[in-house]
């Protein structure tokens, strides 16, 4: 996989994010996003998580318009988001982008780790994706590929190790919904 497909899928992730389609990421857009996944998941505003996904993804915004140059309240354009994120996958590295990316994978896994065993068996892990968007019978199939080590659950350091590969675009699975 290349650098070219890594850039279309954070092309992707743009306009997956730009919930109002106005070409910029606005907090509001990152808010609607968390609420949209919350609604996905049918979790209420108490369910465990709940904040801490909202929390991720403010946090999130708050770093991609530093990195942009942008200021939080005027937005960021795409160029701005390709460059924040290329810099954190290309130039900073694995660890930055754990950093960046791990509240809301943690977030997520507590939303969809029904037995509350810290990680997702294929079930919790289908109402991930369902949650975020991608078809149930997408689900199956995803989860046998990405299941590494073969013991039918994920971790969340299996899971950001999943969403890092996919950006990275050494990962061909689909994980934007």
């Amino acid at each position: 996989m290349t650098n070219a497909l890594a850039k279309d899928r954070l092309r992707k992730r743009f306009a997956r994010w730009d919930v109002d389609g106005n070409g910029l990421l606005e907090l509001e857009d990152f808010r609607q996003e968390a609420a949209r996944i919350v609604s996905g998941f049918g979790a209420t505003p108490d369910s465990p998580g709940v904040r801490a996904l909202h929390d991720a993804f403010e946090a999130l915004y708050t770093h991609l318009a530093e990195q942009s140059g942008s200021s939080a309240q005027e937005g960021i354009s795409e160029q701005g988001f390709l460059q924040a994120t290329e810099q954190l996958l290309f130039t900073e590295g694995e660890a930055a982008f754990n950093r960046a990316l791990s509240p809301v994978v943690k977030a997520l896994v507590t939303l969809s780790d029904s037995d509350g065993d810290g990680s997702l068996n294929a079930t919790e892990f289908e109402a991930w994706l369902t949650g975020i968007g991608l078809p149930r019978n997408q689900a199956a199939e995803t989860f046998s590929k990405i299941d590494a080590n073969g013991d039918g659950q994920l971790s969340e350091d299996e899971l950001l190790r999943v969403v890092r590969e996919y950006h990275y675009g050494r990962l061909d699975v689909e994980l934007l919904g």
